[in-house]
């Protein structure tokens, strides 16, 4: 199995959608690269931790390459718009890919590349190593699955 993180504002739908991947083994959800060691949801939401909402996906590479992965991510965030998805705005809520295994930076730049011929304004979605990720808490583990009514801005069937 191998990881990547991913994110792209409210992490519940992230998470939602991303488990429903063929190949996606599990998800967590949390909090990666801002400068707070440890940060609660309250204090990524109001103290300015930058950290963003991410999704740790453990995934088989031999079902799903990382490549059919992100092109599946890319389809459900708005990759031109800057520190906001959907309702959620703040920096929290803003794109990106990080990555833990040094090979995955040139698929995440090609991926990146051909995103951005899809699009005449630029393309706003950090790809960058993963410095840190912190768990959220655990009633934000699978919340939409916990709670099915709750806001998404990735749209499910009902």
């Amino acid at each position: 199995m191998e990881k990547i993180y991913l994110a792209g504002g409210c992490f519940w739908g992230v998470e939602k959608y991303v488990g429903l991947i063929p190949g996606a083994t599990a998800t967590r959800v949390g909090y990666a690269n801002g400068a707070t060691e440890n940060p609660s949801y309250h204090d990524v939401c109001r103290n300015h931790t930058g950290h963003a909402e991410t999704v740790e996906v453990e995934y088989d590479p031999a079902v799903l390459p990382l490549s059919t992965l992100l092109d599946k991510f890319f389809q459900v965030i708005d990759p031109t718009s800057l520190n906001r998805q959907g309702n959620d705005v703040g920096t929290q809520y803003r794109t990106g890919v990080y990555w833990t295994n040094p090979a995955d930076q040139p698929i995440v730049e090609e991926s990146l590349c051909k995103l951005q011929a899809k699009h005449d304004d630029p393309i706003v979605v950090e790809a960058e190593p993963l410095q840190h990720f912190y768990p959220a808490e655990e009633y934000h583990q699978k919340y939409l699955v916990k709670n099915p009514g709750g806001y998404c801005h990735i749209h499910f069937p009902r």
